[in-house]
């Protein structure tokens, strides 16, 4: 490749990326570019490659280290490194060019930046749940989007929940929870995706899941689903699990390969996984006051991604209807990052085992 000039991209009112200098490494396929950033913390920061001179920015750069993604900071020379051998293999162009685009984090929201990642079980094949659709590992590309940090909680869903009523939405179910600061749960995904259309629209922003061209607001119906509309909805499978991923390859869980009570909320059986350290039974902390034995959102450390929660608590509702991640009733097989649970829309699961967290572009 040639690199020629670097561009920047669009930023928010409070955050600006200037001075971006771009080169190729003599004689290797790493190009490290360059940049200042002013603003507040946390600025998330990406990059795109064109290959036609910024007219269209179709060169995939996931391979990328140093100062991109949630959480940069401002200052000069802000670097960031691709390894475009991996990337853009034996690709040449004379007309590349880089943009970086800055923008504010949202409040409690972590970028999941865009690429390939590995999907699927990378671990021993006979893992895999075949009949509810696991695959083993393959490379899936994903746009960047934002995820939410934690679980929806009881309090959150409250608060949109009684607006929605006002403004003429209409659920299946009105939601429970064991405290207002754990996951609200007994949630299908008719209510789930009313219920990010409210919380879009509360905030004024455009819906993501529509009928006919009608924001969805009651009944139960198979919609027009527009991941590009800015608001909130649930995350695709993909997305999932490229963020419950957290940046690393070929794990079971968002952390390794092995699971105990010091990482998730789950059902410990160790003498069926040997990579359940337990100890055995459900998790000790969380069984007072009868079942749903959950527990408040964000107990334990987060991924590569600062995200919690990604295995055990409550199943989360994807797109389209399939949940991810284990709960508290679940043993460890059922909590690994590759792990699907199919099921039907109108699904409130086993006993409070069903949430969800937010996506948004």
């Amino acid at each position: 490749m040639a690199v020629l000039v670097a561009i920047g991209g669009p930023a928010s009112a409070d955050v600006s990326v200037t001075n971006i200098r771009a080169a190729q490494r003599l004689g290797t396929k790493w190009v490290d570019i360059y940049y200042d950033l002013a603003g507040d913390p946390p600025i998330a920061v990406s990059v795109q490659a064109s290959s036609d001179n910024g007219a269209t920015f179709a060169v995939p750069v996931s391979s990328t280290w140093g100062n991109v993604g949630a959480d940069v900071h401002a200052g000069r020379n802000r670097w960031i490194t691709w390894y475009a051998g991996w990337d853009w293999d034996g690709q040449y162009s004379a007309a590349v060019k880089f943009r970086i685009t800055a923008t504010d984090t949202p409040a409690n929201f972590a970028l999941i930046p865009a690429g390939t990642f590995m999907m699927g079980n990378a671990m021993d094949p006979s893992e895999s749940v075949q009949d509810e659709g696991e695959l083993l590992s393959h490379p899936v590309n994903v746009g960047a989007f934002y995820m939410e940090k934690k679980l929806v909680t009881k309090a959150q869903w409250d608060a949109v929940y009684a607006w929605a009523l006002a403004h003429g939405y209409d659920f299946d179910n009105p939601g429970s929870g064991k405290a207002p600061n754990h996951p609200v749960q007994n949630v299908n995904w008719y209510d789930c995706a009313k219920w990010c259309n409210a919380r879009s629209e509360k905030e004024g922003m455009e819906p993501c899941y529509k009928l006919n061209g009608i924001v969805y607001r009651t009944g139960q119906s198979i919609m027009d689903f527009d991941p590009n509309a800015g608001g909130y909805r649930m995350p695709t499978e993909a997305e999932w699990e490229k963020a419950a991923r957290g940046g690393a390859e070929g794990k079971r869980f968002p952390w390794g390969d092995i699971i105990s009570h010091s990482w998730a909320n789950y059902n410990a059986v160790t003498y069926m996984y040997p990579y359940d350290l337990g100890p055995d039974g459900y998790h000790p902390w969380f069984t007072d006051g009868g079942e749903p034995y959950t527990s408040p959102v964000g107990s334990f450390p987060g991924n590569g991604y600062g995200l919690q929660d990604m295995a055990g608590n409550v199943w989360e509702w994807c797109d389209p209807y399939v949940m991810r991640g284990g709960s508290w009733a679940d043993y460890a097989s059922n909590c690994r990052v590759s792990r699907p649970l199919a099921t039907i829309p109108e699904s409130l699961y086993y006993n409070g085992c069903a949430g969800f967290r937010c996506v948004h572009k």
